[in-house]
């Protein structure tokens, strides 16, 4: 392959990849974070002991 092909062919695909890097979502690292907080906040309510029942009901 001639370098002025491959070099043609690397800019090509460097414009592509710069195309699709400003495509990506800016906010995905935050809702990796977020999906984080609410695992960690789920597991920690599920290690706590549970509250005793209440009647909930008047007799009249």
């Amino acid at each position: 392959m001639h370098s002025d092909i491959h070099l043609t062919l690397h800019e090509m695909r460097a414009g592509e990849l710069r195309t699709a890097a400003a495509g990506q979502l800016p906010g995905e690292s935050l809702r990796i974070q977020l999906g984080r907080a609410l695992v960690e906040w789920g597991l920690r309510l599920l290690r706590q002991p549970s509250a005793p029942a209440r009647c909930t009901t008047r007799l009249a």
